[in-house]
């Protein structure tokens, strides 16, 4: 019998928890492995790299559009991609993760993000290219296929790989990268881009990272899930088919408010991300957001709107496992980001049609004129959208924590034992036989398999662990 090893002393609760953990994870067979830790580094790093190449042109819309030649609406379009590749082929990386694997899935998404990287930045390469938009936007198209690939793994790594005391914080880990490089490519963008001239050059550094990702992925990485399981539920992973799955998640009227909702604020933040330059200059705001006075209430505002906006994403990741279970992780958070893909869509193209044109400002920092509009209606609506969606969530969204009751479930004697009596649990009790056909506890409603009902209600078929 394989045992679990240790990750660190701790203190108080932490401490007992992570105990109870691993003595648990010792008599059910379960392991975890070091190199766990470097597949979330790889994963965090490859999906930061991809956001700063989201958002590396919004910051600085105007002056890629001058520099290119293109309209506003043209370098708009290159953050728009990212929501329209990713609706159909969103269900291409949900296959993908949880039929191909984990790992195949990670190196795939590690080489496009390279090679959209690369192609973004031939334009500036060679200067007989006469249609500079078509390799940006082939670039991003690449790019965004990868995101696909990127976003929709924190959940299955965190429970493929880490035991259940360190699943919330992986995920957290590789979830937050992402808006991590939202962050970067609002600060680089404009640090590295002074004047035209420096947009070869910001193209260029957003290469390197890609390419580390994509190295560190190809090399590093050598297995889509570890020989032993870490926990119960890694155990009983993707236990639904790929088509089956899909049908209990519209069926599940949890996951489906909970993919409205949580996608509309993937939507919002995601438009209000690509939008907020040409929101900004309007009112004399530079690339690097100088207007005398107003500097430290920007900063408050937009520090508020990412504090409570990006740290709904981990949790809702591990709310779409949980009341999906045993539904594949990657079914489950990639389809609540295929959803949140498509009302990002048209969120963003709703925030554009609703702008009227407005006389030039004398304040105003734009440097094209097709960016002179006034955007207080679609701020009113972006904000309205903010307060239903958070009103519907609070009021209908409950379930059950699925995989916490199997987990739970499994040995619920040394838990009860543990809690009771100290930290030093007794061995396990025997399992009660198992009773009749006609009284046999259910499966849990909303497709757990009849393995997991086995387990939840603390028995076993002959013959299984």
């Amino acid at each position: 019998m394989a045992a679990a090893t240790a990750d660190g002393p701790g203190t108080g609760d932490d401490r007992s928890g992570a105990e109870l953990a691993q003595v648990l994870s010792a008599l059910g067979g379960y392991r975890v492995y070091a190199r766990r830790w470097v597949f979330l580094l790889v994963l965090s790093l490859l999906s930061c790299s991809n956001a700063t190449l989201w958002l590396s042109f919004a910051p600085i819309a105007d002056t890629v559009a001058k520099h290119f030649s293109l309209s506003l609406e043209q370098i708009n379009w290159l953050s728009l991609v990212y929501f329209v590749v990713s609706i159909p082929f969103g269900m291409a990386a949900i296959w993908v993760l949880d039929s191909v694997g984990l790992r195949s899935a990670t190196v795939l998404g590690a080489w496009l993000n390279f090679l959209g990287s690369v192609l973004r930045a031939l334009p500036c390469m060679d200067l007989s290219i006469q249609t500079p938009f078509s390799f940006l936007l082939a670039g991003q198209s690449l790019c965004a296929l990868a995101q696909t690939l990127v976003v929709f793994s924190p959940a299955k790594l965190a429970a493929l790989w880490f035991p259940e005391h360190q699943r919330a914080t992986a995920n957290m880990i590789a979830t937050m990268s992402n808006p991590l490089g939202v962050l970067l490519a609002n600060v680089l963008s404009p640090a590295l881009v002074k004047e035209e001239g420096d947009i070869p050059w910001m193209l260029g550094a957003y290469v390197i990272p890609a390419g580390i990702a994509c190295l560190l992925a190809t090399a590093c990485l050598w297995e889509n899930v570890p020989p032993t399981p870490p926990s119960a539920a890694a155990a009983s992973s993707t236990s639904e088919k790929f088509l089956d799955g899909l049908k209990l998640l519209v069926r599940n009227k949890a996951y489906l408010i909970l993919a409205l909702c949580f996608g509309a604020g993937i939507g919002i933040f995601s438009s209000f991300s690509a939008l907020l330059e040409q929101i900004l200059c309007v009112k004399g705001y530079s690339n690097v957001s100088q207007l005398p006075g107003q500097t430290i209430w920007l900063a408050i505002i937009c520090s508020l709107f990412g504090l409570f906006g990006l740290s709904l994403a981990p949790i809702a990741m591990e709310l779409a496992v949980e009341c999906s279970f045993p539904v594949g992780e990657g079914a489950a958070t990639g389809l609540l980001f295929v959803l949140g893909q498509i009302e990002g869509a048209l969120i963003m193209v709703l925030l554009t049609m609703l702008t009227v044109r407005r006389a030039e400002p004398s304040f105003s920092t734009c440097q094209h004129e097709e960016a002179l509009l006034d955007w207080m209606v679609s701020m009113l609506l972006m904000a309205s959208l903010c307060a239903a969606c958070s009103c519907v969530f609070v009021l209908f969204f409950h379930t059950p924590y699925r995989r916490v009751q199997l987990e739970a479930s499994a040995y619920p004697s040394i838990q009860e034992d543990y809690v009771q009596g100290g930290a030093d649990p007794a061995p396990p009790r025997e399992p009660h036989p198992e009773p009749p056909a006609p009284h046999r506890q259910p499966a849990l409603h909303g497709g757990v398999g009849e393995c997991v009902s086995r387990r939840c209600s603390g028995s076993a078929a002959p013959g299984e662990p």
